[in-house]
């Protein structure tokens, strides 16, 4: 399975806004109105990850979530990871 770096993932990058090349997973920092409304946001996105076999790192703090994207399996960023990200940008 390909691997990506920061500096092949630019192009792939570059139509998820907010998405960064991180430590060697995609990540992104989302704020939300209040705390309802994050944990909302966690549900759908955890549907969209059972469905996809594909599990983020991701922390909660009231209305803040913070979500990492890595195939571990693979030690790195892959196209699974961009697709999942692609998925959760759909749900704004």
């Amino acid at each position: 399975m390909k691997t990506y770096s920061a500096e092949n993932s630019l192009e792939k990058l570059s139509v998820l806004p907010g998405w960064k090349f991180n430590n060697n997973a995609l990540e992104k920092d989302f704020v939300f109105k209040n705390f309802r409304e994050a944990m909302s946001q966690m549900i759908r996105i955890a549907f969209i990850c059972e469905s996809m076999d594909h599990h983020p790192e991701w922390t909660n703090v009231y209305n803040k979530l913070n979500v990492r994207l890595s195939t571990h399996d693979a030690g790195g960023v892959t196209d699974k990871d961009f697709l999942l990200a692609s998925e959760i940008e759909k749900l704004h």
